[in-house]
């Protein structure tokens, strides 16, 4: 079942927003693309902050706008919390007041109980009598989460809520925005252009680009599309889904297991059994046509190869398959050749290193 259905042609002159979107009713959809590509106005347009001549939006079957009807439910009446770039705290008003302006909105004690929940989340209950010009950018942009978690939204909307922050402050923030996802009962659509946010959220990624979409899905099968810029990126990377099942201390090393096998990861402090999301880089993965009997590279997993295509400088791009996961390997056109590769053929691949997303 998908939860926002959206339909928008919005015409500025020099830019049009065209899109017909489906997303599920769970988890973090980011809405990706480089600056120009409709991500905000596409937020803009689900929260109502823009009014599209030609659209249609609905949540859980409940229709917000509708331009055939002349339907149109302004956003100070749709169900949802909408966090920007800047945090847009009241500089006269504590933590706590900032918090609970706005509770006005939410019937009964419903609001100051999602804004317990959210305050424990989040790590800001020792923030709570300060006043916003004392604050981080980090733990202000945590306040603002708070305060649109306040309101017991029927989704979460965040336009770029890291842009304005340096690295050490995303690296802050990012634990809790993690935290966010998986304990939020809500769906969340996140606006982003980097990489490491993407990798680190998305359920589901949305690829804008001149106001269209191209492509939308699961994290690591869009990620891996050959046919996408993402995956001729030099960044080029696969996200899965694995769980720890041993440490082996005096290596260093944490033991995780996958639909499919089993990996090596450096050392995580995390009990067993628990859930991590690691990012693998294609210019980490190396492919043999055979097993390989005495290699320093612990990972080496059997791989179906699904396709494959050229890329820039002498390159080849490889989807490949292991076990139920996808993941990509950017090798030299010279390799490809020597070893014959093709379409369902069987290989080893070596994995040099992966990096915890959380």
């Amino acid at each position: 079942m998908t939860v926002i259905k959206a339909r928008f042609a919005l015409n500025y002159g020099d830019f049009k927003l065209e899109v017909d979107l489906s997303l599920p009713s769970t988890g973090v959809s980011v809405l990706f693309g480089h600056s120009g590509s409709g991500k905000t106005t596409l937020l803009r347009c689900i929260a109502g902050l823009e009014q599209a001549a030609q659209g249609y939006l609905a949540l859980n079957g409940t229709i917000w706008q509708d331009s055939e009807q002349h339907l149109f439910l302004p956003t100070y009446k749709r169900p949802l919390g909408y966090v920007f770039q800047d945090a847009n705290l009241f500089s006269h008003l504590s933590v706590l007041d900032n918090l609970h302006y706005g509770l006005k909105r939410v019937k009964n004690n419903l609001g100051l109980i999602k804004l317990n929940q959210a305050v424990e989340l989040l790590g800001i209950g020792h923030l709570l009598t300060r006043m916003p010009n004392h604050l981080s950018g980090g733990e202000r942009q945590r306040i603002a989460i708070a305060r649109a978690l306040a309101l017991n939204p029927e989704i979460l909307l965040m336009d770029e809520p890291l842009a304005s922050l340096d690295f050490k402050r995303k690296q802050e923030i990012l634990p809790y925005l993690s935290r966010l996802h998986q304990q939020l009962d809500i769906p969340v659509v996140y606006v982003t252009h980097s990489q490491q946010e993407m990798a680190q959220l998305a359920d589901t990624l949305v690829i804008l680009e001149d106001g269209h979409i191209l492509a939308a899905g699961p994290l690591s099968a869009t990620q891996s599309r050959l046919d996408l810029p993402l995956a001729h990126d030099r960044e080029a990377a696969t996200v899965w889904q694995v769980i720890i099942a041993e440490h082996e201390s005096h290596y260093h090393l944490t033991h995780v297991d996958f639909d499919g096998g089993s990996l090596n990861i450096p050392a995580v402090d995390a009990k067993i059994g628990i859930a991590l999301r690691i990012q693998i880089y294609a210019r980490d993965v190396s492919i043999a046509l055979t097993e390989p009997s005495a290699t320093s590279i612990l990972n080496v997993l059997p791989a179906i190869i699904n396709e494959f295509t050229e890329g820039r400088d002498g390159q080849a791009l490889i989807q490949l398959q292991v076990g139920k996961n996808l993941l990509l390997a950017h090798i030299t056109r010279k390799s490809l050749l020597l070893l014959d590769l093709q379409i369902g053929m069987p290989v080893f691949v070596q994995i040099k290193g992966t990096s915890i997303l959380n």
